[in-house]
């Protein structure tokens, strides 16, 4: 099929001349008539110039998501290609003892709305976008050609589909159903994964390295595991030699699965406690000191409106972390929410700390491991930001 032709108004072809792949709603000035949601548009600048290809959805404010700034059939081939190289380089640089990572990175990968991750022999796949998704039959045969896997499984349960237009919907797409739990090593730790019913496809594969890290100074240490989900941080902290963890989420049912990660590592449990509660409840409550905290939230701002909310939800949970830390204590937290940039989270670190009446100083700055890489013409996509400070 043709592709349908999509014309700016006039100057606002500059982000696509610099190699971004989105276009928003309010810089179209006219699209062919006949397009459906998903069709694959070439963009032209007011002044007929060709910019490139992507697929349309009208009724988003992220109109087109660029696939490629050459003059290509966007087609199956195109697809294999880029899929192809991704999984090559994947396996070139992936750490010893671990099976699982992720195999396509969305715009970091030149493949806007795809997410695929790998977990020891099953592939989770995610089709965010509107565009993306009338390619699912294709994608899915390109990764059982290019990655062999055991079973391909759907699990698109996130608001990204709502603000598309698209049904939710969790499923089997290719060969066996995934396990109640997929067992997977990551730097020779063992975990339990539930691809089906966990949060994002299963397991927070972004913060493998920030893991390797942790575990590197909680020898002998106390650690204090906030917003710790199934406890990977407390396994590579105990397996490390910390003597004693501390891992608090509201969820039960993760926090099992966090107790069974410790014993599948042959680690025990009596010196590791598990807490559900409210984690600023939980700081307000105690009087414990620790060695170590980690404070891994959930994203506090996924819009750029809650940005000021996600601001004073940061700085308390960091204050209070930070109060619970004995002198010489080391404090690492992440955001991950990519509106909230790395100065601002500095920022918001520096009142932490001036109000909790500490000296911090940041010893290591931190983002993705290399299976998340980031276009460099797309900054959106570097969410992860991490700090490690030492603290007096």
């Amino acid at each position: 099929m043709k592709p349908i032709r999509c014309v700016l108004k006039k100057g606002k072809e500059k982000p696509l001349e610099g190699r971004h792949p989105w276009v928003f709603s309010g810089a179209i000035d006219q699209i062919d008539d006949g397009y459906q949601t998903g069709d694959i548009v070439k963009v032209f600048s007011a002044e007929d110039r060709f910019l490139g290809m992507g697929y349309l959805n009208p009724r988003s404010q992220i109109a087109v998501r660029m696939l490629s700034f050459d003059d290509v059939s966007i087609n199956p081939g195109f697809f294999e290609k880029r899929i192809r190289r991704a999984v090559a380089w994947r396996h070139e640089f992936l750490p010893a003892k671990t099976d699982a990572f992720r195999v396509v990175n969305s715009e970091g990968d030149f493949l806007p709305g795809l997410i695929a991750d790998h977990y020891a022999g099953y592939h989770v796949v995610q089709f965010l976008t509107a565009g993306m998704d009338r390619w699912k039959d294709v994608i899915v045969g390109i990764l059982k050609q290019e990655f062999p896997a055991k079973g391909i499984f759907e699990k698109d349960d996130s608001e990204w589909r709502d603000w598309e237009g698209l049904d939710r919907t969790a499923a089997r797409l290719e060969g066996e159903p995934p396990p109640d739990f997929v067992e997977i090593l990551e730097n020779g730790h063992t975990f339990v994964v539930d691809i089906q019913h966990g949060q994002k496809t299963g397991f927070f594969l972004d913060q493998r390295d920030n893991r390797s890290l942790v575990g590197k100074i909680c020898a002998g240490k106390r650690l204090l595991n906030l917003y710790g989900y199934t406890g990977a941080f407390t396994t590579y902290a105990a397996a490390a030699g910390a003597v004693e963890t501390v891992t608090v989420d509201t969820s039960q049912e993760a926090l099992n699965t966090a107790r069974l990660n410790l014993e599948k590592n042959k680690i025990p449990i009596s010196a590791h406690q598990f807490v559900c509660e409210d984690v600023p409840q939980y700081l307000r409550s105690i009087r414990q000191e620790f060695d170590v905290a980690v404070v891994d939230p959930p994203a506090f701002c996924k819009h750029k409106n809650q940005i000021q909310q996600a601001t004073r939800g940061y700085k308390d949970v960091n204050l209070f972390a930070l109060k619970r830390l004995a002198p010489g204590g080391l404090l690492f937290t992440s955001s991950c929410s990519s509106y909230f940039d790395a100065p601002l989270f500095q920022e918001t670190l520096f009142h932490a700390a001036k109000d909790a009446r500490r000296n911090l100083q940041i010893l290591a700055k931190t983002s993705h491991p290399f299976d998340h890489p980031v276009s460099i013409f797309h900054p959106e996509g570097e969410y992860l930001k991490s700090f490690l400070c030492l603290v007096e």
